[in-house]
């Protein structure tokens, strides 16, 4: 893996674009299974989860071409067979597992293993299989290999013990094509559900209510073409902010959605830091050397949102005063935490919640990352930090965010990626 050297204590400024969503990405290219007809989708960021989902549909016989430069996909699924997916990609990510809905909405079977992706916490499949078990599919589960067969799926109506992201996009897409109604109760609410609805009615699903805690899906016989574009990310919008934030820059973020952004901004704006929209698409953010402490909460969506909590301890570790942090989202979630006390950061864990003694400034050191956004939260730090700071294990990072060094120049940022043993010439 490569290894991220930042030289710290410079105040970031100037004007950064936003990609595309990820995590509305990963669930399209999924979605693109359910037609036979070809598929354009837009903003699709280059990054390393992309890459490994359209291997994923690739393995099962998709045609795949990607202009990661124009970040443009086009999918032609005509040959596709429900055969079972590259097990070593599947279980590299998560989000594979959402070809299952897919499939067996179209073929009335689908063999997949069992999902890796970060070690941020279990992630239990169990919603999906039980939607999806409601909807008349009978599952086996043997050697870490899920296999589900039905004739056709059956509209139904799902309680989700938990708003699951991934099991309200799973039973959505697969009741697009089932007969009858389907309707999800508790659904996950999350921006990237809306936009995955969306792609879904302009192929000719019949989708409504998504973005709240209802979702009904009228089935229909097939889906057709589409052209489509991914909202912006806004977890990589935050992080962006929160890069101006820590370092005491002033940076605007272009290509966002602020409404996708509230619990962020009245954060930030809690803490001190002055963040406004400059319009409707554009945030700016002016740092500052006096912030305080806050307590912090993580939700599902409208919650503030957990991929950014290990982003904001970053300028709670830096503010005034003692903040608390509540995760209530993944069991571990502060793997960034050892990395940060690394760095001069006064963090204690106790269960679900980091208590943070704020401190005027970090010391650079060498740390690893463990996690996508304990990754980021690391590059936040060493942006902040005083003196050098080397991160290892850092590939983590282009799992979600494209082009990240590249674009961090270009607001002031001093760092390098490099190989282990090429480290003593980087450094001189």
């Amino acid at each position: 893996m490569h290894e991220l050297l930042i030289q710290g204590g410079i105040p970031l400024r100037g004007t950064v674009k936003v990609k595309g969503s990820k995590n509305a990405s990963l669930p399209i290219i999924a979605a693109s299974l359910l037609t036979s007809e070809p598929v354009i989708i837009e903003d699709v960021p280059d990054l390393l989860d992309v890459r490994d989902m359209l291997a994923v549909i690739k393995s099962l016989g998709s045609e795949v071409q990607y202009n990661a430069i124009d970040e443009i996909i086009h999918i032609s699924t005509h040959s596709l067979e429900p055969l079972e997916p590259s097990r070593h990609k599947v279980q590299k990510m998560r989000a594979s597992f959402l070809v299952l809905g897919p499939l067996l909405a179209r073929f009335g079977q689908a063999s997949i293993s069992l999902p890796g992706g970060c070690a941020i916490g279990s992630r239990p499949v169990d919603l999906h299989l039980k939607g999806l078990t409601a909807m008349g599919v009978k599952f086996t589960v043997s050697g870490g290999l899920i296999e589900g067969k039905t004739n056709r799926l059956q509209g139904a109506r799902i309680y989700l013990d938990y708003p699951s992201v991934g099991a309200t996009e799973n039973i959505m897409m697969a009741g697009t094509l089932a007969r009858g109604t389907t309707v999800i109760e508790n659904a996950a609410s999350e921006p990237e559900i809306v936009d995955l609805a969306g792609f879904l009615n302009s192929m000719g699903a019949r989708i409504s209510g998504a973005g709240t805690k209802t979702i009904r899906i009228e089935g229909v016989k097939e889906l057709g073409d589409t052209r489509y574009a991914v909202i912006p990310d806004r977890i990589e919008a935050g992080t962006l902010l929160l890069c101006a934030a820590v370092t005491g820059g002033d940076v605007t973020v272009t290509n966002v959605l602020p409404d996708h952004l509230r619990p962020l901004l009245a954060k930030l704006r809690e803490t001190g830091i002055s963040a406004e929209e400059v319009d409707y698409s554009a945030i700016r953010v002016i740092g500052s050397s006096k912030t305080r402490g806050v307590d912090l909460k993580t939700l599902p969506y409208p919650g503030f949102p957990t991929d950014l909590q290990p982003q904001f301890m970053v300028l709670l570790a830096l503010s005034n005063g003692t903040s608390l942090v509540t995760e209530t989202v993944f069991e571990n979630r502060f793997m960034h935490v050892d990395g940060l006390r690394r760095m001069n950061a006064n963090i204690q864990i106790e269960g679900n919640r980091a208590v943070i003694q704020g401190s005027s400034k970090l010391s650079g050191a060498p740390v690893k990352a463990s996690d996508l956004r304990a990754a980021a939260a690391l590059v936040l730090a060493g942006l902040a930090a005083e003196g050098t700071t080397v991160i290892s294990s850092v590939d983590y990072l282009w799992r979600g965010y494209s082009c990240f060094e590249e674009r961090l120049r270009k607001l002031g940022a001093r760092l390098e990626r490099f190989y282990p043993e090429n480290r003593e010439q980087v450094e001189a």
